[in-house]
């Protein structure tokens, strides 16, 4: 198979930095970056997993068996991002804090473990989305392969299946924080609301959806292509989801769109 430019240049990026540790999440991104980096720099690179309760059990498991098939060192670390008020408040600068948390951590665990350099999974495309936790980032010293290789979402995924990597084809799943509209608090108790909520709608057979908190109604999100098949079961969608601990549920008719709470940003 020929080699595209973007997988050359990444491959000299990767020799270049000599080891590296690579914030992980088990998502197509990380995968990518982990897997290319063990080819390129065996044992001088390793994975961060970061703990939290805003990391679902299932992720998390995911994660692990995709390491595990990587053949990669992954070390898990418990982040503590909830104790931080800025964090909780949930007023659009939440993935500042946690980023924050995680790089502070994971530069620490780097030094300790002798890697030059912490590596994320940011891509070309993700410049185009609101994302404060790339300051985080750049304050911590955290550089970015896949970005400085020139490799969008789509050049990603490609690589992912030439790597075989059985994550190739996996919808984006940030973490559950993500899912509480801005100015509503971050709480573990609303985290688990929505973590189960999501799996009683995977439960139905919707596997790609969110469920997204706005006080105690639950906004359900799920492809367009099947939103009218939620529509007809609309009375076991409203069930699973009550059943999770929200009062109220309603469906998002736009269907399912990667960060639309965003929109909030600007009312706030």
């Amino acid at each position: 198979m020929t080699e595209s430019i973007p997988e050359r240049r990444l491959r000299r990026i990767l020799r270049g930095m000599g080891s590296c540790l690579v914030g992980f999440s088990g998502g197509v991104d990380s995968s990518v970056l982990l897997s290319f980096a063990k080819r390129e720099l065996g044992e001088k690179c390793a994975g961060v997993l970061a703990a939290s309760p805003s990391l679902a059990k299932a992720e998390m498991e995911s994660a692990l068996r995709v390491a595990e098939d990587i053949g990669a060192i992954l070390y898990v670390i418990e982040t503590d991002e909830m104790s931080v008020d800025e964090y909780v408040r949930n007023d659009g600068n939440r993935c500042y804090h946690c980023k924050a948390e995680l790089w502070s951590k994971a530069t620490a665990l780097a030094a300790e473990r002798r890697f030059r350099w912490v590596c994320d999974g940011t891509n070309l495309d993700d410049a185009r989305d609101h994302r404060p936790g790339r300051i985080a980032g750049r304050e911590w010293g955290v550089r970015s392969p896949l970005k400085e290789a020139g490799m969008s979402k789509a050049d990603v995924r490609d690589l992912a299946r030439a790597l075989g990597l059985s994550v190739a084809e996996k919808p984006s799943s940030p973490c559950l924080s993500s899912r509480v509209a801005y100015g509503f608090e971050v709480t573990p108790e609303r985290l688990k609301h929505v973590e189960q909520a999501e799996s009683a709608m995977q439960a139905l057979g919707f596997d790609e959806c969110r469920v997204r908190l706005f006080g105690a109604l639950a906004v359900v999100a799920v492809p367009s292509a099947r939103l009218s098949e939620a529509a007809a079961r609309a009375s076991e969608v409203a069930e699973a989801v009550r059943g999770a601990g929200f009062l109220f549920a309603t469906l998002d008719l736009e269907g399912l769109v990667s960060g639309s709470l965003n929109r909030l940003l600007p009312m706030r």
